[in-house]
């Protein structure tokens, strides 16, 4: 359907990818890998004619239809959430329109006759029309709508609102959700699980398996990634490079071709090494002159072989924490309840009881709106209980990471000033290693907040919980904006954390390589699991999350 061949993209002197091809087949499932800035999300606005190339060919077969699904949300307002969804139909829409079209000409021809081969080909156009609009779902348009913003959390109580009312991270799911209704040939999408919690990311999951279509997306979700994708595409080091497989399988090849490679690497500088050695002992020599000569036009043909660079990531581990008291924290039959807007109440939940040790790795879950969030703003004293009581142990220092911790930074500063006005005792060198050691390293450091993407954002803010030594680490969403080599980085150091760690993902990876305990916040209730993810899986009642 779209194949791309030899293709070479740059800015200025800075080189993309040269002669790079891949193709997209149709029902293919493709993972699109790479570190920041390698030009992923440029692949895409090429496929999707955005961009052009510089040299090379892009070819997209006759009536295609892309889906494209960015990060960029556009102006939306004016329409409820149902009509939004419904107003992306795009080619749905056109054949609706020519349906409408075809059927006024046959009306009129009732009453104007036209000639038998205009009406042959009136006729073979209404029926290819039809046929397309009934392939491409034309005539349950409005259920798939309604289906789809209910499967990513909006449900029949929101259909009508004006989008307008949504937040951010809603308005990512409502864009999401014109993509998918409109169910097109190949559908582009760039980090789809962002915004999205569990339960979403589940019936996404389960909604792209079943589509027929062919898909190519990133995402920072490494089981999302692995349960769906069957070629993975790298686009690093100058390179496009495809591979048959899932995720785990191109990290187990990718390492295979790199060792082959760094010994290609070694048996060439040796080959390399001895011809030199001979052309520096004998090109004096006239009698040695003629091999001297083909040894050096030898040396001029070879293609050096050059390794990769190493991909920069995240290095850290926790400072040596304080001990704390056994009892970290303590909730004791808690409650919480908001006022909303129209004057009534709210209850999120109640009789929360349950205590965290010392050196648990409590997960929280539960579904959107279920609290979990409130719990740890609760746990941390950000935020006061309606009922009950929440008692912080002795010796507790703690560590926290919210959903909104990027706010709390201030714009006006640099990533220095930031860290340093945190910890005004510590030496400059000691501000510039933990920076680097979130890669911000040289002028980086001088960069003002506001400039920074929701990523680097994140590693500011997990380095000022690092300049300082805490025993209990209270984390919401920490993965979020994370690329997958920072998130496992990042779990490395919390498996290794010698403290207390209470915590909220949407990442399952993270989940079952962290958690020993659960909470489950659920339908006003907390339930306590004595076990690892896993093990809360397999009792857990909810059945979406089972088999997953």
């Amino acid at each position: 359907m779209i194949h791309l061949t030899n293709i070479t993209k740059q800015y200025g002197p800075r080189v993309l990818y040269k002669d790079g091809s891949f193709q997209i087949r149709p029902g293919d499932k493709i993972g699109l890998v790479g570190p920041n800035g390698a030009g992923k999300t440029t692949i895409f606005r090429i496929i999707t004619g955005e961009e052009g190339v510089d040299s090379g060919t892009v070819s997209v077969e006759g009536k295609t239809v892309v889906g494209y699904f960015s990060q960029s949300v556009g102006e939306m307002s004016g329409r409820s959430a149902l009509e939004e969804v419904k107003a992306g139909a795009g080619r749905v829409s056109e054949l609706a329109q020519k349906l409408k079209e075809y059927e006024r000409r046959l009306e009129d021809s009732a009453v104007n006759p036209i000639s038998d081969d205009a009406m042959a080909d009136l006729l073979e156009k209404y029926g290819e029309a039809q046929l397309e609009f009934e392939g491409r779902g034309g005539y349950d348009l409005d259920s798939r709508a309604k289906e789809v913003l209910t499967g990513l959390g909006i449900g029949p109580g929101d259909y009508d609102r004006g989008v307008e009312q949504f937040s951010g991270g809603w308005k990512m799911r409502i864009a999401l959700a014109k993509i998918l209704a409109l169910q097109p040939d190949v559908l582009l999408m760039d980090e789809p699980t962002n915004h999205l919690d569990i339960e979403s990311i589940i019936w996404l999951e389960d909604w792209l398996k079943s589509y027929k279509g062919a898909l190519v997306m990133t995402s920072h979700d490494r089981e999302f990634m692995n349960r769906l994708v069957s070629r993975i595409v790298e686009v690093a080091n100058k390179a496009i490079t495809v591979y048959s497989g899932n995720y785990e399988f191109y990290v187990r090849e990718r390492q295979i071709r790199l060792d082959q490679l760094v010994a290609e690497a070694r048996k060439q500088d040796e080959m390399l090494a001895k011809e030199e050695e001979f052309i520096a002992r004998f090109k004096a020599r006239a009698s040695h002159a003629a091999q001297v000569q083909s040894r050096v036009k030898k040396l001029e043909k070879i293609d050096r072989i050059e390794i990769p660079a190493e991909d920069r990531v995240m290095k850290f581990q926790f400072p040596a924490t304080p001990r704390s008291g056994n009892d970290v924290v303590k909730f004791d039959r808690l409650g919480k309840t908001f006022r909303l807007e129209d004057g009534r109440d709210k209850n999120v939940f109640r009789g929360a009881s349950g205590v965290v040790k010392r050196l648990d790795k409590v997960a929280v879950v539960g579904v959107n709106g279920a609290g979990k969030s409130t719990l740890l703003r609760i746990a941390t004293g950000s935020s006061d209980p309606t009922d009950g009581v929440c008692q912080v142990g002795a010796s507790v220092k703690l560590g926290y990471f919210s959903q909104h911790a990027l706010e709390v930074l201030d714009p006006r500063k640099t990533i220095f000033q930031e860290i340093h006005d945190r910890i005004p005792e510590a030496t400059v060198g000691y501000v510039r290693n933990l920076l680097g050691a979130f890669l911000f390293s040289g002028d980086d450091v001088d960069k003002k907040i506001s400039v920074l993407s929701g990523g680097e954002k994140s590693r500011v803010v997990l380095a000022t919980i690092l300049a300082q030594p805490v025993n209990f680490l209270v984390l919401d969403e920490p993965t979020n904006h994370l690329d997958i080599k920072s998130r496992e980085i990042l779990l490395q150091a919390i498996q290794e954390f010698d403290g207390t760690v209470m915590f909220v993902s949407h990442d399952r990876y993270f989940l079952r390589h962290v958690a020993n305990r659960v909470f489950e916040l659920d339908r006003g209730e907390m339930r306590v699991y004595e076990g690892d993810y896993d093990y809360y899986l397999a009792q857990t009642p909810r059945q979406e999350l089972k088999n997953h």
